[in-house]
Order: C-alpha cells, then structure tokens, then sequence
C-alpha cells in the first residue's frame, strides 16, 4: 500500500535489508489475508474523468470519507491524498490517475474479506453519489484518453511520470489508465515463501486469464482480452516480469534483496519531499553514492519505499502480492483472495500446484505469461490450454477453502467466493469475452453502457 514508512534509522548493512523482509514470517496460526482493490471514478453525468480539484472532485470525496469514517488523513503539501485507519490497519490511496483504491486490514478470512468489502461501499457510496461520482470495475478505463486524465498531487508519481517514458511504451498507461485487484498473503518461513513465490509466479497467468477484463481502449476493442496484463510486459522490464531467477538453486530473502537492490530507484522522500532519483541504484545509494544525497546512507524508511517501486507479477514485501489481476465489478473482488489462499494457504493444496508447475521451464513460463493478456483461456503451455489448468487450479483452490474449514454464521465456508470464477469455468470465457459479445451486440458498438452494467 502506498503509505510511505517513517523509519528513518539509517542502515549499515546488507543483512539489515534481509532481517526487515525476514520479519515478515509468521506463524500459520497468524496467517492474514490482504486485499487492494482499485477503481476508477467517473462522473455519472458524461462519464467523464473526476478531477482533483473542486467542490465534486477527489479531494472532496476524500474530505468527506474522512469525516464519515473518522481516518486520518495523509496529507502531502497541504492536499489529501489518503486516508488511514489507525486501529485496524486499511487505508484509501489514490493511484496516479484519482483511481481509488482501499487497502483492506489484513484480516484472517475471506468472510472478513467480503465484509470489509461490503461497508468500503456503503460508505463511498454515501459520500460520492451526492458528488455525481461513481466507480467502474474494469482493468482499464474503456473510453478516456491519457491527455483527459486528471494527475492527481503526489509527488511520487510526478517523478514516475517522467521516468517511465524512457524505459517502456505503456508506463504512462499503467499509472493513468489500469486498475486492478491484488491479494497479499503470508508465510511461515524461508522456504515456505520460496515455495508460495514461485507457485504463485507460474501461476499468474490463470489469475490473469480469470479476471481478464480490460478489452477496451478509447471506445473500442484493443485486441486484448486483458490489456493492462500486456502494458505490464512494456512498462519497465527492470522491475517488472515473472523473475525466472526465483525458481533457482539458492532463491530465498538474499537473492530477493540482490534483485531489488539493482531495480532503478524512482525517489527518495525527505520530510514532504520527494527527491528525484530516478535510474540510480539502490545498491550505490547504500554505499552513500548517490548523486542527489552525496555520503548520505539510506533508511529503512527508504528501502520499503523502494520496494513498493518494484513490481513483478508476484512481489516480496513483508508478504506476498499477487499482482495478475484486473480490476472486477465488486461481486466477484473476493474471488481473488479466496482463489488464492485456497492454494497457498493449505498445505496439501500447495503441493499438489507446485506438481502441477514444477516441469515448466522459464522459457515456457514466459511464453504463457506473454500470450494470457491476448488470448486468454486459449493461451498454451506444453501441450495444455490455459482453460484446462484453470480449472484444475479451481478445484484445488476449493479443496484447500473446504480443508481450511473458516465458517461464516449460517455455516458456509469460503469456497463459496469461489463461485463467480466457476461460472465463468463453466461457460469457458473470460470476463472480456463477455464484454466483447455485449460491445458488438446489445450495446451497439459503444462502451458507454459499461458505465452502468460495470459500475460498483
């Protein structure tokens, strides 16, 4: 989540980037489940971008959340740019573009999950609809073009948005025009977290597949099913992909701290400001190398921001983010925690996925993650279609939900947010694909009726 830390001790060595991502195994007993989730506003009258500024625009609709909600604001140079709930542990931030994403409090089942889910939209209801406000679940915006898009004031994304045309076509795309769905989730140890990353890595494309559902681009067909899944392959290959170095010999918390140390840096953040250091090295940085900070050493502060910069299909904090999804209607949001902590969080479930993946090569993981964002279910690897592992990952999925056995109050397990995903199993089409029947038949070739049939 975009809440930049505030530890400000400097550091001495390299073992100290290693101890801060090591305090993130935990006991299985305290398993949590995260959930972000973003969507994007839009006036309900024209369907046009929300700016920042004004009486109906995302400063008022935060200012209003506030006061409903009783957070504390995050503020930069005077402007609300977040909220943050000191006692459970959520937050709404603004992606760059006035995306609106609640970070959900780690909670320790899908049913919390739903809940949570289900009052952030009450209460965001309650405050946009008197703004003219609303909220669409797609993975990318259907009709606006990037010039239309309001910059929201952080001055994090002033610098990424300088940076990311030098290093790949679509990054000015991803940070304006993409929304998406992410679940984090824990481990118990070093090995447990090298078995989770790397099932989840090779996995990614059946997450992608599932909640494909960005088809459109300026009110018309794009040619992907899945198009914010392939902006990712053309953002900035330094820091995104599907890291097939993790399924070597010798992968644990170090290897992952040698990556993140070599990614670019974006900025580093002093008080309210933020530094523009993009391109430089971390790892000059921590040998007080740094041009814009000539002898100084970095903080802890400065090393979570960083790895909030880094943003392959699946990344390593403190936990695990499972970062292949698109943005969904709010129905089928839990799906995805429930989708993957039915593999990950049960152990026999996780065995049998790591059977399913362990004989992919890198090339093969590759080829499938670069051919999902087009072709969806039809995508191949080895000599299996996308749809038939999918559907083998559901079952497990529901197998591990049932063994987990975490019962609401009329006595249904989880794997009953599975079901948005066995439906469309079922009809054996991505959620774009439906769009798409609906663009060329009742809708009549405009992407306008989204706005109400996608609308949260």
């Amino acid at each position: 989540m975009a809440r930049d830390q505030i530890d400000m001790t400097p550091l001495q060595s390299r073992d100290e980037l290693v101890a801060w991502i090591e305090a993130g195994v935990k006991d299985p007993a305290d398993f949590r489940i995260g959930t972000e989730h973003e969507k994007t506003p839009f006036t309900l009258q024209g369907h046009q971008p929300v700016p920042y500024e004004g009486a109906r625009g995302i400063g008022a609709l935060l200012d209003g959340m506030k006061l409903l909600l009783g957070w504390e604001p995050i503020m930069e140079n005077g402007n609300i740019i977040g909220l943050y709930d000191v006692t459970g542990g959520g937050a709404i931030s603004l992606e760059p573009g006035g995306q609106f994403e609640l970070s959900g409090a780690p909670v320790e089942t899908v049913h919390q999950t739903q809940s949570e889910l289900m009052a952030h939209l009450a209460q965001v209801r309650e405050i946009a609809t008197p703004l003219g406000i609303g909220f669409l679940g797609l993975g990318m915006t259907p009709s606006w073009s990037r010039a239309e898009i309001p910059v929201m004031p952080k001055g994090r994304y002033k610098i990424m948005t300088g940076y990311m045309p030098k290093v790949g076509k679509y990054g000015i795309d991803m940070m304006y025009r993409t929304c998406t769905v992410q679940t984090n989730l824990d481990f118990s140890s070093e090995a447990d977290m090298v078995k989770k990353l790397r099932v989840s890595l090779a996995l990614q494309p059946i997450a992608t597949a599932l909640f494909a559902n960005s088809p459109f681009t300026e009110g018309k067909p794009n040619g992907f099913l899945s198009f914010r899944s392939e902006i990712w392959r053309d953002t900035d290959n330094a820091r995104s992909g599907m890291l097939p170095w993790a399924f070597e010999d010798g992968m644990g918390f170090e290897r992952w701290v040698d990556y993140a140390l070599d990614v670019p840096m974006y900025f580093v953040k002093r008080g309210d400001d933020y530094l523009d250091v993009s391109g430089t090295s971390f790892r000059d940085f921590f040998e007080g190398k740094n041009p814009a900070l000539p002898g100084e050493r970095p903080t802890l502060s400065d090393w979570a921001n960083h790895l909030s910069t880094i943003f392959p299909e699946v990344r390593l904090k403190r936990y695990l983010e499972m970062r292949g999804a698109d943005g969904a209607p709010w129905g089928r949001l839990p799906a995805l925690p429930a989708f993957w902590v039915g593999l990950l969080y049960d152990n026999d479930t996780l065995d049998a996925a790591w059977d399913l993946v362990r004989n992919w090569t890198a090339r093969e993981r590759q080829a499938l993650r670069d051919d999902v964002p087009r072709f969806g279910f039809k995508a191949r690897i080895k000599d299996r279609y996308l749809f038939e592992i999918a559907k083998e990952c559901l079952k497990l999925s529901h197998a591990g939900l049932r063994r987990r056995n975490r019962i609401d109050q009329i006595g249904r397990d989880e794997s009953r947010y599975l079901e948005p995903l066995e439906r469309i199993i079922d009809c054996g089409r991505t959620p774009a694909e439906e769009l798409l029947d609906k663009f060329n038949g009742a809708w009549n070739g405009s992407v306008e009726p989204a706005y109400e049939e996608c609308a949260f």
